[in-house]
C-alpha cells in the first residue's frame, strides 16, 4: 500500500479529472476559470455554512476574483424542495458553474441544481429506472466543481444525486451519465476538522457502498477489484481516522477509499441501500448510520449465497479466520469499536412500520443487485433483526 505524505499532490483522471493533495483548495479560482466560468455558486448545507472548509473556499473565490454565490438551503437528508430552490437561487443570480461543497447530502443537491437549472421537465422524471435519463436535456449543461468534506458518500465521483420526494416520503435516485462533476478537489485539509461520530458514520457509508459492490452478482470485474482495495484501506484507516481525526494520512486514504466506493458501486448494490433509503426518508436518520446499524444483518442474510466470495475477502483482509462468519464479525468489531449501536433503536428509531418499509425496499432501484432475491418478507425478516439484535 502506497504511503501518503503531506508532500504528495497529484492529478488524476478516474472517471473523471481529480486534483488530489493538501491545500489544493487553492486552486479554486483557477479551475473556475479553467472551466470558463465567471459566476461560481457555492452550494453546502445548512450545518457546514459557517465552518472553515465552507469559509476557506468563500475566501479563495474572493481572493481570486470572482463574485461567488452562496447556497446553503440543504437538509441532511435533501429534498425536492431544496433543489428547486437551489435551481432558482441559481437562475436569479446568472450563475454559470456550481461548486459543491460538503458531505453527500450537499454534494447530492449541487449535482441535482446543475443538471435540472436546464431542464424542462420534472426533476422525479429522471429518477433511475430504465432509459429515464435520455429524457434529460444536454445542450447546455452547468458545470460542476466537488469538493468532498467527509469520506462516506463518494458522491464527487458518482452520476447519481439521492434526493427524498416529500409528497411520497420516498428516497429517489436521480441518474444522469452527466451529472458526473467536471473537476473533483480532493484535499485531505477540509476533512481534519469532522467530528469523530460523523467520521464514524461516514465512514461506514464508504464501506457499505464497497462492501455491496463486492457482493453484487453482476459481472464487472474492473469494480470488483476496486471494491476490494476500498474494504481494505477502510479496515486500516477508518478506525484511525475516528480516534485521531487530524491524522492526515487516515483523512486522506479515507477519502480515496470513499471515492473509489463510489466508482464500485455501478456494478450494484443490495439490501443495505434498499432499507436505509425507506427508513432514512421516513424518520430523516443519517444515512451512514443507518447503513452501519444495518450491515452485519444483511451480510448474515446473504451468507447462504456467498460463502466462496466472503471467504476470499476475509483472506484479502487478513481476518482471523477465512470464512462468512469472519466478515460478520469483523463488522460487529468495528462498529463497537467505532461506538456505533447495534439495532436501529440503538440510533433512535423506536416506531417502525416494518410493512411499509419492506414494501418500500421491495421496489428501491438498490433491491436489484442483492445477492438474493429480495421481496418483502426477506427484507422485514432484516428488518426486524436489526430491531431486535
Amino acid at each position: 500500500m502506497t504511503a501518503f505524505t503531506p508532500a504528495v499532490s497529484a492529478n488524476w483522471s478516474f472517471p473523471t479529472s481529480v486534483r488530489f493533495g493538501n491545500g489544493r483548495i487553492g486552486e479554486l479560482a483557477d479551475i473556475v476559470r479553467e472551466l470558463g466560468a465567471k459566476r461560481p455558486l457555492v452550494v453546502t448545507d445548512d450545518g457546514l455554512k459557517s465552518l472553515f472548509p465552507v469559509q476557506r473556499t468563500l475566501d479563495v473565490l474572493k481572493a481570486g476574483g470572482l463574485d461567488a454565490g452562496f447556497f446553503h438551503n440543504v437538509k441532511p437528508n435533501p429534498t425536492g424542495g431544496n433543489v428547486e430552490d437551489g435551481v432558482a437561487f441559481l437562475k436569479l443570480g446568472q450563475h454559470d458553474l456550481v461548486i459543491a461543497i460538503g458531505g453527500g447530502s450537499a454534494l447530492d443537491a449541487a449535482k441535482a441544481i446543475a443538471l435540472m437549472a436546464t431542464q424542462s421537465i420534472a426533476m422525479w422524471d429522471l429518477e433511475d429506472i430504465g432509459d429515464n435519463w435520455k429524457r434529460a436535456d444536454t445542450s447546455r449543461l452547468i458545470p460542476v466543481i466537488a469538493i468532498p468534506t467527509t469520506a462516506g458518500t463518494g458522491s464527487e465521483l458518482g452520476r447519481a444525486s439521492v434526493i427524498t420526494n416529500e409528497a411520497e416520503k420516498r428516497k429517489v435516485i436521480v441518474f444522469h451519465p452527466r451529472m458526473m462533476p467536471d473537476v473533483v478537489l480532493m484535499d485531505p485539509e477540509l476533512t481534519t476538522g469532522l467530528p469523530a461520530h460523523i467520521t464514524a458514520a461516514t465512514g461506514m457509508d464508504a464501506l457499505s457502498h464497497a462492501l455491496e459492490a463486492y457482493c453484487a452478482p453482476s459481472f464487472h470485474p474492473m469494480a470488483e477489484g476496486i471494491a476490494l482495495n476500498a474494504l481494505q484501506l477502510i479496515k486500516t484507516w477508518l478506525p484511525i481516522a475516528v480516534e485521531d481525526g487530524k491524522n492526515i494520512e487516515a483523512r486522506a486514504q479515507m477519502l480515496i477509499a470513499s471515492g473509489m466506493g463510489c466508482v464500485a458501486l455501478q456494478k450494484g448494490l443490495g439490501a443495505i441501500h434498499a432499507l436505509a433509503h425507506p427508513l432514512g426518508a421516513l424518520h430523516d436518520t443519517h444515512h451512514g448510520l443507518l447503513n452501519a446499524v444495518l450491515m452485519p444483518y444483511v451480510v448474515e442474510a446473504n451468507a447462504p449465497v456467498l460463502q466462496e466470495k466472503l471467504a476470499l475477502l476475509a483472506r484479502f483482509l487478513d481476518l482471523p479466520t477465512h470464512d462468512a462468519r469472519a466478515v460478520v464479525d469483523w463488522i460487529i468489531d468495528l462498529r463497537k469499536r467505532l461506538n456505533i449501536p447495534a439495532t436501529l433503536p440503538g440510533i433512535g428509531l423506536t416506531e417502525i412500520d416494518e410493512d411499509r418499509v419492506a414494501t418500500m425496499g421491495e421496489t428501491d432501484p438498490s433491491a436489484g443487485g442483492n445477492p438474493i432475491k429480495l421481496d418483502r418478507e426477506k427484507l422485514r425478516t432484516i428488518l426486524r433483526a436489526a430491531i431486535a439484535g
